[in-house]
């Protein structure tokens, strides 16, 4: 026997769990109720010296029942006694009966009591089972000091376990009573469904055979219709040919009849010559008779001739009157055109006094600012002053205004003070705080460069693009920051990127995301300009079939007024000349296309695409501005759903219903779902004309046809 055997096999002490007296209480009670033989209590003391010398015999864990000889239950014996030590070679020499251990036998006799007053009727019975199983197994790690840790982190697992399992079971029981509900739902709506086509088929089926006794009918009707106009055309030919015999037969025999007169006629003649002098009175009363119907007749030709001497004939009369009412209205065209004139003359002369007193009004405010105002500043001293000399200054000043000169430079200094900024102040949990800045203390300024900053603004919307479910772009910008740089930088990564793209409002990349993130503006409106320069550069690709990159001033026109055909001729001008043409340039030019949709590294696009951002702003307040005049309200009135829907309609009768709701939505703030129809509960909806405004100029407004009496370019 090995030495691990043999220290499994050293006798211990056990002890028993419960208390004697109360342990003893419950086994007589349970055996009262359910009429067993009570099991005598025996003293803890008692109990160790059968367990001692019945597991431990010389030595020796007991082999029962891996073995078939028994052993003797020794009752009343302590384990140190005589007895034991003389018993102890004779069990190794003879064999034992194949009694159970007692112990064994009272833990066995204990879990049937136990399971025989358990309720197994009720929900619970699972549980309640396994009670008296985790009692048997307490008693044994409790006595089997040794196997204690081992038996106890067993049963803690499984207690563990069984928890969890009951965790999941109580957390999937409403699930399963919604899943038997949908379930239920489901099939009585499959049912319905399948009734319901069962019903369709079969009106189907129906109308299918009246249509096919419809269509046997109608052809039944078509056969002998052709049938009857086959007898017809028959008959008609039939006689036609009738006819025409019975015309020939009529000219026959006419000419017959004539022959046959002129035959008798000459057949009289013959027989009496002298006719003509035989009736000398009848010539002269005939004679007399002919002068009187000349005479008359020469009467009648004078008496017309006075009449009708000044009559011009029909023909020329219509095609005079026709002259003279062509006449009539090239007069009253050119009556209309001179009211139109006229009209437009005094206009303008009302227009020029008010010039007039606008010029000297802004001379006299001139002369005022001459007299008050500070000299024009030197933007040469700013160059030395700058980073990068003179060659960056002039880059960063050309094209621009004052206004915009004093921006570069408040954005060139406070660059300076913003790198030497090691840390931001916390701004607080506020609510006016936006949610990815709202912390307490003090968050690291990571100090990245333009590029960097503009890199990651780029990176951020192709996410936000690629998003299935879109969450708020606040909380989406601080769950990219925490995928891009962790939680613990998160924070400090969102204060500044924020300093940097409220500082730098020049650079397009970083105002456009600012607004976005300040909801001063729809991120559709970036979405929708992005969109549109990808659609321009597609367009420019495929009218250059030759793949050269190169476009003529002409291509380039025709590209420019097919994508935007709302666009007034001096818009496609401007970005015409924002693209490299000029006045004095030939239309044959080629351009370079390609160049325009170009970025420096800072994410600054061409001066092409910039054009193109500011006509859409500008067209956006000036559609904005022609909505405010057609509702003729001051921006503190309240206007109605229903003014806004008619002043749509009137400056822009080319939007749809689903832009005009759109655009409804956005003024009102409500879904599209909710908004009533035309002329239902639409004055019940009210708000104040500033703020229907301000919710436009946020959204992507844009004219959606061409303006009344404009055509499109």
């Amino acid at each position: 026997m090995t030495p691990s055997s043999q220290k499994l096999r050293t006798p211990r002490k056990t002890s028993f769990l419960r208390n004697g007296r109360r342990w003893e209480k419950q086994r007589a009670w349970s055996a009262q109720e359910h009429h067993l033989p009570a099991i005598r209590w025996q003293r803890p003391s008692q109990i160790l010296i059968n367990q001692s010398c019945q597991f431990s015999i010389g030595g020796h864990l007991s082999p029962w029942p891996t073995y078939t000889s028994g052993q003797t239950i020794l009752h009343n014996r302590k384990p140190c006694s005589d007895d034991c030590r003389k018993r102890a070679g004779s069990w190794q020499q003879q064999p034992l009966g194949t009694t159970k251990p007692w112990y064994l036998e009272q833990l066995e006799n204990y879990l049937r009591k136990e399971l025989l007053l358990l309720d197994l009727g009720t929900d619970s019975a699972q549980e309640l089972r396994l009670q008296p199983y985790r009692e048997i197994f307490e008693f044994f790690i409790e006595d089997f000091k040794t196997y204690k840790p081992l038996l106890s982190s067993i049963k803690n697992a499984y207690e563990v376990m069984l928890a969890h399992q009951r965790e999941k079971i109580r957390a999937l029981e409403p699930l399963k009573a919604k899943l038997v509900t949908v379930n239920e739902d489901c099939n009585e709506r499959i049912l319905a469904m399948r009734a319901e086509e069962r019903y369709e088929i079969s009106m189907l089926k129906k109308e299918k055979m009246n249509l096919l006794k419809l269509i046997d009918k109608k052809n039944e009707e078509k056969i002998s219709l052709q049938t009857e106009v086959t007898k017809l055309r028959k008959k008609l030919a039939e006689e036609y040919l009738h006819y025409l015999t019975e015309r020939d037969a009529r000219k026959i025999l006419i000419a017959d009849l004539n022959e046959l007169r002129y035959q008798r006629e000459d057949m009289s003649l013959a027989q009496s010559p002298g006719i003509w002098g035989e009736d000398p009175v009848k010539l002269t009363l005939a004679l007399k008779m002919t002068r009187q119907d000349l005479t008359r007749t020469q009467m009648e030709l004078n008496t017309m001739k006075a009449n009708f001497g000044d009559v011009v004939p029909r023909r020329d009369f219509e095609m005079q009157e026709k002259t003279n009412r062509d006449l009539q209205e090239q007069l009253d065209s050119l009556r209309d055109d001179y009211e139109e004139v006229r009209k437009e003359h005094e206009i303008l002369l009302q227009l020029h006094m008010s010039t007039l007193k606008e010029r000297d009004q802004f001379y006299s405010e001139l002369q005022e600012i001459q007299r008050t105002s500070t000299p024009r500043p030197d933007w040469t001293k700013c160059e030395d002053v700058v980073s990068g000399g003179p060659d960056r200054w002039h880059m960063l000043a050309e094209g621009k205004n004052s206004d915009q000169l004093v921006d570069v430079l408040l954005e060139e200094i406070g660059e300076g003070l913003l790198r030497e900024k090691d840390f931001f102040p916390g701004l607080g949990y506020g609510e006016a705080i936006p949610p990815f800045l709202r912390f307490d203390g003090i968050v690291e300024n990571k100090k990245p460069t333009k590029k960097d900053v503009v890199n990651l603004l780029k990176d951020a919307w192709k996410e936000r693009l690629a998003e299935e479910q879109k969450e708020k772009f606040p909380d989406f910008f601080f769950n990219f920051l925490e995928r891009r740089f962790g939680p613990g930088d998160a924070m400090a990564w969102a204060y500044t990127i924020f300093e940097n793209i409220k500082l730098f409002r020049s650079n397009e990349v970083m105002s456009q995301f600012y607004a976005v993130l300040m909801g001063k503006s729809s991120e559709i409106v970036y979405i929708k300009h992005k969109e549109t320069v990808a659609q321009l550069l597609k367009e420019m690709t495929n009218v250059d079939s030759q793949n050269e990159g190169l476009l003529t001033m002409e291509q380039l026109s025709t590209v420019l007024k097919s994508i935007f055909p709302f666009k007034k001729e001096e818009k496609i001008q401007e970005l015409m000349e924002a693209g490299g043409w000029h006045p004095n340039s030939s239309n044959a030019d080629f351009l370079n296309y390609r160049s325009l949709f170009m970025e420096d590294e800072e994410g600054q696009s061409m001066h092409f695409v910039q054009k193109l951002w500011e006509q859409y702003m500008d067209e956006k307040d000036e559609y904005l501005q022609e909505l405010k005049q057609e509702l003729g309200l001051e921006l503190r009135d309240e206007v109605t759903l229903r003014k806004v829907r008619e002043a749509l309609m009137n400056i822009d009768p080319g939007l749809d219903k689903q832009t005009l709701n759109s655009y409804l939505s956005q003024a009102f703030q409500l879904p599209v779902t909710e908004l009533p129809e035309e002329g239902e509960k639409e004055e019940g909806i009210v708000t104040r004309l500033q703020a229907a405004l301000e919710q436009l100029q946020m959204a992507d407004i844009r004219r959606m046809g061409a303006r009344e009496h404009e055509p499109a370019s």
